[in-house]
């Protein structure tokens, strides 16, 4: 074996290939075929979009297994320990299986340099094709026509919402961005886009696929009604579901979504009403508007693309005003930060910026001229997020508030540290 150690495996497969990030599917193809892997015979669900992809597979994943049924889940990033982005009937996998997959892949591989996303995909496929799982949710990392978990055919697709991230990688604007992520659509299976705003592209890549394309607000939809919802569907009408313990909105999209792909494979993989309200009722998902009462109150969120900071601008202002409310904010470099600012800057009081690990972060200095540039009243630039932790407390006091978001790089550490300092979680 190369490694004994999982921090040592993941340090090389971090420097393994010349580029972090590029997408094509063909490396993947290549070492599946060495290692003899064979599809999945057991329904797969696999989820992209831009905003809402960890809530819809949380979802799904919750209600599945309230159902019966044992679930595979593969999810990134993670934001504190690698064997999150794997998980079985909902325990993260441990580091001896992932240590014999990443010693299989390593083998096989020949010539090719995988990425570190393209390994994770690969140990996660060789994982659950022995673990016998009677259903496979899959998220999409990046795009979808080229990422690494498209190697795998779905039974539904679904997509959450499409907005512009990732411009590098993905196109400029929604459209080339939203067929990128409809190449996970299959022709003549069921495809689910989960947000009223469905760039034309998707819809003519259905097309052009001839897959059965469901739409909110046109082929399913929702309605609250004080502290309980109905989803409204074709197969599928439910009164009085109760509200899913996710907060925030956008989470009764994502809701409507994950019934909608239900009622696709329902042939497949019945599920009753019962186990979607208790699904729905103890789904949790950390750094998604998490709030930690702690000597003040601490919210955190991954968003880090505008229209995921609009969300976060709309439910902060939602909340009982808190003075000051102090941001905690770490970015990579490739983001649309001017935008992100635009959406926050009048609920957030004062900044500190945090410096974080990686090839893609945002240096704290820089991070910090930006935003005052922007307009942003900044306390201090941080060399990291633990240190920016400590300052924003001391800032906010028990009177304020503190918003940490910005990545899963600025909200795993945050969660670490007040995992440290605080007892109460909520």
């Amino acid at each position: 074996m190369r490694f004994s150690r999982l921090s040592d495996w993941l340090s090389w497969q971090e420097r393994l290939h010349p580029s972090a990030i590029e997408l094509g599917l063909e490396r993947v193809r290549r070492t599946l075929a060495r290692l003899g892997w064979r599809p999945p015979t057991v329904p797969v669900i696999t989820v992209a979009g831009t905003n809402g992809k960890g809530s819809t597979v949380a979802l799904l994943t919750r209600i599945l297994t309230e159902a019966g049924y044992r679930v595979g889940t593969f999810t990134s990033p993670h934001l504190i320990r690698y064997n999150e982005r794997i998980a079985i009937a909902e325990k993260e996998v441990s580091d001896a299986s992932l240590l014999t997959a990443f010693e299989r892949i390593d083998s096989a591989r020949g010539g090719d340099t995988l990425t570190f996303f393209e390994f994770n995909t690969i140990a996660a496929l060789l994982i659950f094709e022995t673990a016998g799982v009677d259903v496979l949710v899959l998220e999409v990392g990046m795009g979808g026509r080229l990422d690494a978990v498209n190697v795998v055919d779905p039974d539904v697709a679904v997509i959450t919402s499409i907005a512009v991230d990732h411009r590098e990688w993905l196109g400029q604007d929604v459209e080339a961005i939203g067929a990128e992520k409809a190449g996970i659509l299959r022709a003549g299976r069921p495809a689910i886009f989960g947000s009223r705003d469905m760039p034309r592209s998707v819809g003519s890549v259905a097309a052009e696929l001839g897959s059965q394309l469901q739409c909110l607000g046109r082929d399913f939809d929702w309605e609250r009604a004080d502290e309980s919802w109905s989803f409204k569907h074709e197969t599928s009408d439910m009164e009085g579901l109760p509200l899913p313990a996710l907060p925030g909105e956008v989470q009764l999209d994502n809701a409507a979504a994950a019934l909608a792909c239900l009622a696709c494979v329902r042939h497949r993989l019945p599920v009753a009403r019962s186990a979607i309200e208790r699904g729905l009722v103890t789904v949790a998902l950390p750094g998604r508007f998490q709030r930690i009462e702690c000597e003040t109150e601490w919210i955190l969120d991954v968003a880090h693309n505008p229209a995921a900071a609009s969300v976060l601008g709309r439910s902060l202002r939602s909340l009982a005003a808190r003075r000051p409310c102090v941001a905690v904010c770490g970015v990579l470099g490739d983001k649309d930060l001017d935008n992100i600012y635009r959406e926050l800057a009048d609920v957030l009081d004062v900044w500190v910026v945090a410096g974080l690990q990686g090839q893609r972060a945002l240096d704290s200095n820089t991070l910090a001229r930006r935003l005052r540039d922007l307009g942003a009243r900044i306390d201090s630039a941080c060399e990291d997020v633990p240190q920016a932790c400590a300052r924003a407390l001391h800032l906010a006091g028990r009177e304020g508030r503190v918003a940490v978001f910005g990545s899963f790089l600025t909200v795993g550490p945050a969660l670490q540290w007040l995992r440290e300092h605080c007892v109460t979680l909520r």
